[in-house]
């Protein structure tokens, strides 16, 4: 009974997690509403659902515990979470509350389940429950830059368009996280970043710097030196853009072949581990069975 209790509030505890680093927060809905231009009136009933189950107020009340213990906030790990698609400051204490709360609850599981070598399974898990927080932040961050990598040439695709069609780059930039929103949310999210980031009176290209910085992508690095070199020398960017977005599309290609050629070689260990055992016991086992009871009954 002790066990299954014990069970249900890692459970419980580590869903309200979750549920907290999955909220939007009220200031982030209304930033993009002002970016989306909005009617404020749908605005504030979005502000009320999204204030249904306000999970800030969980992390506000358990701050003291967090900070009386010593976790205090890094900023690597604000860092990190922003470039896996956190920024809340809810989110960070989120974080330090899962590697606080994991490693004790994966503590007392094994003290309570494990009757040998007790301390042994303590240890092992409560360092496991340490580590979990940081796989999974680790995780999330190459899921997201993956996602951001394979969207940059349909991005810049898009950008050319709204280029020719007599857009500036910012309003461009605009046009296309407003599009992308649904089919690539992360890279939307990143350009309209850029623009509350321009809003609030950085310069233009320490806002695509940011922008580059908080991707972790390389082709998002080389799409941000670019529109600074062009910027700088002046040259039309539609015509960039373009070379640079179809430079993007072979380099996908090729890295799509290289998979492809890869799965060769990926292929041998499971083919010699399961289907060749597998095949020489279907193929093998009936005539060892033969040969054995003929030289049985050629002995007796």
């Amino acid at each position: 009974m002790l066990f299954l209790t014990i069970t249900v509030v890692f459970v419980l505890g580590f869903v309200v997690v979750w549920l907290l680093l999955s909220a939007r927060s009220p200031v982030s809905a209304r930033l993009m509403a002002v970016t989306t231009q909005a009617p404020v009136a749908s605005q504030a009933g979005a502000d009320t659902r999204s204030q249904g189950f306000n999970l800030e107020q969980i992390v506000s009340a358990l701050g003291p515990l967090r900070k009386y213990v010593g976790f205090t906030e890094n900023p690597e790990i604000v860092k990190r979470l922003a470039m896996a698609g956190y920024r809340k400051a809810s989110h960070a204490d989120a974080f330090l509350l899962m590697r606080m709360v994991l490693p004790v609850a994966a503590a007392l599981i094994g003290a309570f389940s494990v009757r040998s070598n007790t301390l042994f399974v303590v240890i092992i898990l409560a360092v496991v429950g340490f580590m979990l927080p940081d796989l999974w932040l680790s995780r999330a961050i190459s899921q997201r830059k993956q996602r951001i990598k394979l969207s940059v040439p349909d991005a810049l695709d898009l950008l050319v368009i709204c280029l020719e069609a007599g857009l500036g780059l910012d309003q461009a930039l605009l046009r296309v996280g407003q599009e992308m929103r649904i089919t690539h949310r992360e890279l939307s999210e990143e350009f309209l970043f850029v623009n509350l980031e321009q809003r609030a009176g950085k310069a233009r290209i320490e806002a695509w710097r940011n922008m580059a910085q908080r991707s972790g992508v390389e082709s998002m690095r080389a799409f941000v030196h670019m529109l600074a070199q062009t910027e700088r020398f002046g040259t039309p960017i539609s015509k960039s853009l373009g070379a640079f977005a179809e430079a993007l599309r072979i380099r996908r290609r090729q890295e799509a072949e290289e998979m492809a050629a890869k799965t060769t070689i990926k292929l041998v260990p499971p083919l010699v581990m399961f289907i060749f055992p597998s095949l020489f016991i279907v193929l093998l086992a009936p005539a060892v069975l033969v040969i054995g009871r003929n030289l049985g009954n050629a002995i007796q």
